[in-house]
């Protein structure tokens, strides 16, 4: 049945959403009562829900994504002159934007060469999984087949991705997880489980190689890691850790992956997290920030090297890598992902992020001064969090109710910020901020403003 929509009434829309959308990440029974939020536009850093309020987003869509923006119509060309010409065929296949989009992101990434598409995150960090157990089977006898992922980190939501996930309560309810995957020490200096080290990002390194050790480092093919750990409390690695765990996965013949699904394409002030440390990966996976939420596109980047080990044998039928992202045959995906990074060159948004990020971090560190329950504050470009606890000395993380308090007043003023959120029991009191890439100096005071307001309603 066509049903016509009336932008000046929107009640239609909004019980049909009541009625029959099953939304992400919330509890549902207080829609029985209250209307759930229904987004109707957005343009630049801005968007307006049904009830016609305006937001100012400081975390690009919810969930670190809208990299460029809203209402890029370049973009919406580009996927709209994409699927008139040819829409979709399987990717054992190619095509013209997935070609180029290929060539074009390789050139970005000095020492890879291989991209594998899909469309989601999740999706294109089980490919990775899935590589290094082939591997495994295909040129160590199966042994080397179990994956490190590391504490507080994030890698997706399937139930193979929340086996090797390091935020327990995004798994609890949902086990028994998938065996192989085995958990290695946090970065998180703020939260420093080695008070009598001399180095705290060498002994955070040595610790995962204490668990290689007791493992059997034979057993162990992958190392899966984000270069900022994001929803776990947004942590920045301490200085020494990188540069020990690149030495730690070659000692070992470990297969370095490097999960870029939120920080790439610019989110930290360079075209990926890990060029920020020096690091020679094996794997990259991508994902929000390729599209700009545009269309759906994710992207598993290898070496060569590990490209190779799928071809020694094209007389075994076993030998390739046996796999298919339905929807990593769509041209949608690569024609937006072209765009979104032309203008993420061509607008110098990655200099915009160095300067909105440090502008950002100064200015949380001025509340930091004010407000007593701003214990830390940390992040890289425009990815930064702040760090809540009710007392300084001890570091007790605040209450997550009142940390969620802070984000229902910034909503309240206009202003869309996010905190850790099911992750970490106990520890769900950090503050989100992921701002587009286009972000000016009015919109970053605006949201540190809007922070300052909240704090001092909620804490006094």
């Amino acid at each position: 049945m066509n049903m016509p929509i009336q932008t000046n009434d929107m009640s239609a829309i909004v019980e049909a959403d009541r009625a029959h959308v099953w939304h992400h990440l919330i509890q549902h029974k207080p829609f029985e009562t209250i209307d759930p939020r229904i987004m109707v536009e957005g343009r630049g850093m801005r968007v307006w829900d049904a009830a016609g309020k305006e937001h100012l987003d400081a975390v690009s869509g919810g969930v670190w994504t809208v990299n460029v923006g809203y209402g890029r119509e370049s973009i919406a060309d580009a996927v709209r002159d994409q699927l008139v010409k040819m829409n979709y065929f399987a990717n054992s296949a190619g095509s013209i934007p997935g070609a180029m989009f290929a060539k074009k992101l390789i050139e970005k990434m000095p020492g890879m060469s291989r991209v594998y598409y899909s469309n989601s995150g999740s999706e294109a960090n089980e490919k990775a999984f899935k590589m290094i157990r082939q591997i495994s089977h295909r040129h160590y006898g199966g042994r080397k087949y179990k994956i490190l992922y590391r504490d507080r980190d994030y890698h997706g939501t399937t139930i193979a991705a929340l086996s090797a996930g390091g935020q327990p309560q995004r798994a609890d309810q949902y086990g028994p997880m998938v065996p192989g995957f085995v958990m290695v020490p946090h970065c998180l200096e703020y939260r420093n489980q080695y008070p009598d080290a001399e180095s705290y990002g060498l002994a955070a390194a040595n610790a995962i190689e204490d668990v290689i050790l007791r493992e059997g480092p034979d057993t162990v093919g992958g190392l899966c890691l984000e270069p900022i750990t994001a929803g776990g409390g947004v942590i920045t690695p301490p200085p020494g850790y990188w540069e020990r765990v690149q030495e730690i996965c070659s000692k070992y013949d470990i297969l370095l992956h490097i999960d870029e699904v939120v920080c790439g394409v610019g989110r930290t002030g360079a075209w990926f997290g890990y060029q920020h440390y020096g690091i020679k990966p094996d794997f990259v996976t991508m994902a929000k920030g390729v599209a700009s939420g545009y269309a759906a596109i994710s992207c598993t980047v290898t070496t060569e090297a590990v490209f190779e080990q799928f071809k020694d044998d094209p007389s075994d039928p076993m030998s390739y890598f046996r796999d298919i992202s339905t929807f990593g045959g769509c041209a949608a995906g690569p024609a937006a992902a072209l765009e979104n990074m032309r203008i993420v060159e061509d607008e110098n948004l990655i200099e915009n992020t160095q300067a909105m990020g440090e502008r950002m971090v100064n200015n949380l560190r001025v509340l930091q001064d004010k407000h007593g329950v701003i214990g830390d504050v940390r992040g890289k470009g425009l990815f930064i969090g702040a760090e809540l606890v009710s007392d300084r000395k001890t570091r007790d993380p605040m209450e997550e109710k009142r940390v969620q308090a802070v984000v229902a007043d910034c909503m309240a003023q206009g202003v869309i910020i996010g905190a850790t959120n099911r992750s970490l029991p106990g520890f769900n009191n950090t503050l989100c901020f992921s701002p587009a890439l286009i972000a000016t100096a009015d919109d970053i005071d605006r949201i540190t403003d809007s922070v300052d307001q909240a704090l001092t309603r909620v804490f006094g």
